[in-house]
């Protein structure tokens, strides 16, 4: 087909089926997106000002919090203005570049568990060998090969994409999600679903393999030593958030592949949920469980309290 019948504007189909009761959306949509800014904001507030906290396993977390909080800011801002608006639309670029950052920042919410859960296990293994210096160089000789990995997944995902001409122009979805934007190609596109597939079971779920050896491992060790309580702690929140993100993820997955059973709102409501509910849920959970932090939260908040007062 020729690239001239090629749509380069495409139109969001964002809860369209609501009519006039669509704009009621925003405030319960707005209400997650402001609450997952806020909690992530303060998470990288109470880790960036206390020097206590700047060990490998506080800055891993910050740095969750910083792509929990850059998810919605950069993916979810725009659609919450369509609900105001009524604007829907979106050029083909700037579709392939949203996708990119969507998947990419996904695909570090599970790589930065890893690197969570790597850390963990070289401080219960290697105990009197353990120092932030020492954490930080394998974390990072680790971490290198896993950016690259998501970075190139990523790339190839969206680089297929943009090759292909694109019969469509209706995404059926309030962002530009890889497969609802496949679902638009002239002919076949059973390459991006395979790649799709490929992606998800190289990051997310072998992340997840390898969370869950590790901290096997972890557990195995701890049971020998006095660690048990904390190493247990550890890995419970690790596994909330594991789960959370798993969840989503699954349900995300399941509503492409049987799109024709389920209304559309259902299936908008839940590639919606992969936005803002592991964002969320994440810095309450990290910020709830981990002592530390909690701690140093509760003594900020005290802090403006009595600021404010005065």
């Amino acid at each position: 087909m020729a690239n001239t019948t090629s749509h380069i504007v495409f139109e969001f189909s964002c809860f369209v089926e609501l009519g006039g009761l669509r704009p009621l959306l925003f405030l319960p949509f707005s209400l997650f997106y402001f609450l997952s800014l806020g909690a992530n904001f303060l998470l990288v507030l109470v880790v960036a000002r206390q020097r206590t906290l700047h060990s490998p396993m506080y800055l891993l977390i910050a740095g969750m919090a910083c792509v929990d909080g850059a998810l919605p800011l950069l993916v979810m801002s725009p659609f919450l203005v369509g609900f105001l608006s009524g604007w829907n639309q979106v050029s083909l670029s700037s579709c392939l570049l949203q996708m990119f950052v969507v998947h990419l920042l996904g695909a570090f919410q599970s790589t930065i568990l890893l690197w969570m859960a790597l850390d963990r296990c070289l401080a219960v293994m290697c105990p009197l060998r353990y120092s932030t210096s020492l954490s930080v160089k394998v974390l990072m000789v680790v971490g290198a090969p896993l950016v690259l990995r998501n970075v190139s997944l990523i790339s190839v995902l969206v680089l297929l994409l943009s090759q292909r001409t694109f019969c469509g122009s209706v995404v059926l979805n309030c962002f530009c999600e890889h497969m609802a934007v496949v679902k638009l190609v002239c002919g076949d596109s059973a390459l991006h679903s395979v790649v799709g597939l490929l992606t998800i079971g190289l990051i997310p779920v072998l992340d997840f393999i390898l969370i869950s050896a590790s901290y096997v491992v972890v557990m195995v060790t701890a049971l020998s030593g006095r660690s048990v309580a904390k190493a247990a702690n550890t890995m419970v929140t690790h596994v909330i958030v594991m789960s959370v993100s798993l969840t989503v993820l699954l349900v995300v997955f399941i509503s492409h592949r049987v799109d024709n059973h389920l209304p559309r709102a259902a299936r908008l409501l839940g590639s919606t949920l992969y936005l803002f509910v592991p964002s969320t849920t994440n810095s309450l959970t990290f910020g709830l469980r981990t002592k530390e932090i909690r701690r140093h939260l509760q003594h900020l908040l005290t802090l403006h309290k009595h600021s404010a007062v005065h």
